[in-house]
């Protein structure tokens, strides 16, 4: 083939010598030019040609196409419609005019042009290849399955009907299925750039990371201004934690395609993992700017705002965001804005657009043959966070305090192997423990099915870095969502959600699609013991004024709203010589809330940052030094108000309707100091500033605190253990006689 090029290229070539306006010469050397894939060179010359000659359908085709090439499908269009003037059933023209509309995004016209295509030719393959792939950008995969298996049907050498294929299996998550037709692409076309991309992007659904940037490389390789396949070669990249190299791909897939919406939103993922958080808001908005509906965008911008709390255009974005949700649009995933709003009907609203959408259940590994009762049940806890993480902090007593004459406890780990020494402690605690990080999700849900996993426990639910499609695919005949997500999963395929009757109110059983386990005392389990820094220090030692009163807030930044912000300048206003210590990963933190404070009239010296400790008996220390912990709202402290209560340091909260805003009323209660849990804004000032003025107020609670640390259920692990094993049991007994799960209240025991 390449012999038969160079010889009409050098024939063409010799036409022109003798004649260089010859359209027929030029349009030759244009077409070899294109066949050889130096479109810009195919540009010239066949752009030569149509001024010549003004009347020729092939000119005009071949001038079209090298302009498509190029991406300069807007240019390409007008020739497109030229060619189809002089010969309107000419079906490769109509083809073409499709592929540029559909690469412009005009899926309708697109569409149009495909159907033309086939009441010419009703066995035209590549038209239904074509008219897949617009049905693909609208969400029908199964639809565009079934058009590119007629395209296999009629042409089974068609290379694009098997790579369109595996991209609708793709989107319905047949992940390995999708393999194998993007193999079969590429074993019919080795060179076929867009397949070795869609089998990278599947691949690094697979968690096959390493295969998968192998295959984006090569695509890259036979196509460097492929813009799509530098994005997609950016999220692998991203998921092995080179944070900067897949900045660098994303960059380049921008430089390539500056109007890229996808690659902009991508961006912005490992310049949060980077702590570059100015950059990351950047790319939000400007992803938002070229598309206002990109999916979940908008409230991935407003979480990265949070981060750093700048709380521009707040107000604006959270109309915005309570909009959406309320009309079913993807403005936000489910985590960003728990955060935001204290409503357990928003909160379940985008939890179920969010699974809708990203999880749909594909049915692979069907369902779940029942087997008979076993003397022994079996547990998998599931987490990406088995290392030195709260979550992990909470539970390490509790796997080890199960009954092991009852239970068997497996953990199954996908999040990085940091050995730590939590991380060490854990590996020991499971009976069996699986490092499945390498592994789909559909692969986990089949490991746990074949290991016969009795109760699935979800550590993670709509966490960062969890893997929720397991338990889509359905891992164990029981799944209960616990401690990691403190909010409802959004599908029926979670059984039960741990909760108690102060964080799960009666009213708001409406808003979980799950059934609640009521446990007698708090739903968070809390270790009996934290061991405490020996090191003596002073308020002084950590930055604080020696005889001020010191409020703190340890919770993450971007739990800090305006409205709580503001409710903490009022209180430092109305107690003189008071300071408000707070904690920050980077100088974006300070910067904003020392001009708020500024803007409130309250000095900033009154601000006092610390950083984070790699020490968790450091952090334990610092709660001595502090006088009063002040909680935020919606989303109020959860590990933090457990690990304040510990050290003896006062929490209030102020409750919420949400499971989030409900946390610390929970832990209150069942250290039995309600007294500190506020129901308004107002309240909750007036009491900060009363116990910051009266400190015999304040010295009772504390001796309270101190007091009923060891004599209430709170820290009382073994009892928690006891009370979480009832409830598991009874969710066995039900499920083994047959009975649908149903809300469960477990009883109090000494």
């Amino acid at each position: 083939m390449e012999g038969n090029f160079s010889e009409a290229d050098r024939l063409a070539s010799q036409v022109l010598l003798t004649n260089p306006n010859t359209p027929e010469g030029l349009l030759i050397r244009g077409v070899v030019a294109g066949c050889e894939g130096r479109y810009v060179d195919a540009e010239i010359l066949l752009k030569q040609a149509a001024k010549l000659e003004r009347n020729s359908k092939d000119i005009f085709f071949n001038l079209a196409k090298s302009l498509s090439e190029q991406d300069k499908d807007d240019e390409a269009i007008e020739w497109h419609r030229k060619a189809i003037a002089l010969d309107e059933r000419h079906q490769s023209s109509w083809l073409n005019y499709g592929r540029s509309l559909y690469k412009l995004g005009l899926l309708d016209k697109a569409m149009i042009a495909f159907d033309h295509c086939l009441k010419l030719n009703p066995n035209f393959a590549e038209a239904y290849v074509n008219k897949a792939n617009c049905l693909q950008e609208r969400n029908l995969s199964k639809e565009a399955l079934n058009l590119s298996e007629k395209a296999i049907c009629l042409n089974p050498q068609l290379f694009e009907a098997w790579n369109s294929k595996g991209v609708s299996l793709s989107k319905l998550g047949y992940f390995d299925e999708a393999v194998k037709n993007f193999n079969e692409a590429l074993s019919l076309f080795p060179n076929y750039a867009d397949a070795w991309s869609n089998l990278g992007n599947v691949l690094g659904s697979l968690s096959k990371f390493e295969e998968a940037l192998k295959a984006l490389d090569r695509s890259v390789n036979l196509r460097p201004n492929y813009a799509e396949a530098w994005n997609n070669r950016g999220l692998v990249i991203q998921a092995l934690g080179a944070y900067q190299q897949a900045l660098d791909s994303f960059d380049r897939a921008i430089k390539l395609k500056f109007n890229y919406p996808e690659a902009w939103r991508n961006r912005a993922i490992p310049l949060n993992s980077l702590r570059l958080y100015d950059e990351a808001i950047f790319s939000y908005k400007r992803a938002l700017e070229l598309n206002p509906h990109l999916d979940f965008c908008l409230g991935d911008l407003m979480h990265t705002q949070m981060k750093i709390c700048d709380w521009s255009d707040f107000e604006t974005r959270i109309d915005a965001l309570k909009k959406g949700i309320t009309e079913g649009q993807k403005v936000s995933s489910p985590f960003a804005i728990l955060g935001l709003f204290d409503s357990p009907e928003l909160q379940k609203n985008s939890a179920e657009i969010y699974v809708e959408e990203r999880l749909k259940k594909t049915g692979q590994l069907g369902e779940i043959l029942k087997k008979s009762a076993k003397e022994k049940i079996r547990v998998g806890y599931f987490s990406m966070d088995f290392r030195e993480h709260p979550v992990s902090y909470l539970i390490a007593d509790l796997i080890e305090l199960h009954n092991r004459n009852k239970f068997e406890i497996y953990g199954f780990s996908f999040g990085a192997n940091t050995r730590d020494s939590l991380r060490q402690r854990l590996e020991k605690s499971f009976d069996k423990f699986f490092d499945v990080r390498d592994q789909s999700e559909i692969d986990i849900a089949r490991l746990s099915r074949q290991l016969e996993v009795d109760i699935a426990i979800d550590l993670g639910g709509h966490t960062q870095d969890s893997r929720p499609r397991i338990f889509i695919e359905q891992a164990a005949p029981i799944q209960i969502g616990f401690l990691g997500y403190p909010g409802t999963f959004g599908s029926a395929c979670m059984d039960y959600f741990v909760g108690d009757r102060v964080a799960v109110t009666e009213r708001n059983l409406q808003y979980f699609s799950e059934k609640i386990i009521f446990l007698p005392n708090s739903f968070q389990v809390n270790p009996s013991y934290r061991k405490i820094a020996d090191v003596v220090r002073t308020k002084e030692s950590y930055g604080l004024p020696k005889d001020s009163f010191v409020f703190c807030c340890f919770n993450n930044p971007w739990k800090i709203t305006p409205q709580v912000f503001k409710s903490w300048m009022e209180i430092l206003r109305r107690v003189p010589n008071s300071v408000l210590w707070l904690t920050q990963n980077n100088s974006g933190i300070e910067k904003n809330l020392r001009d708020f404070a500024a803007d409130n009239g309250i000095e900033s010296a009154r601000l006092i940052f610390t950083q984070r400790v790699k020490d968790i008996s450091d952090h334990y220390r610092r709660y001595l030094a502090a006088d009063l912990f002040l909680d935020t709202y919606p989303f109020g402290a959860h590990t933090t108000a457990s690990d304040a209560l510990w050290a003896g340091l006062p929490v209030l909260t102020l409750q919420g309707q949400s499971f989030a805003a409900r946390v610390a009323s929970s832990l209150l209660t069942n250290i039995n100091i309600p007294e500190l849990i506020t129901c308004s804004k107002e309240e909750y000032c007036l009491l900060a500033i009363e116990l910051a003025l009266n400190p015999a107020k304040l010295a009772l609670i504390r001796a309270k605190l101190a007091r009923n640390r060891s004599c209430t259920p709170l820290f009382n692990v073994e009892l928690y253990v006891r009370q979480l094993e009832s409830a598991y049991q009874v969710a066995y007994d039900r499920y083994c006689s047959g009975l649908k799960p149903e809300h469960m209240y477990i009883l109090g025991s000494d």
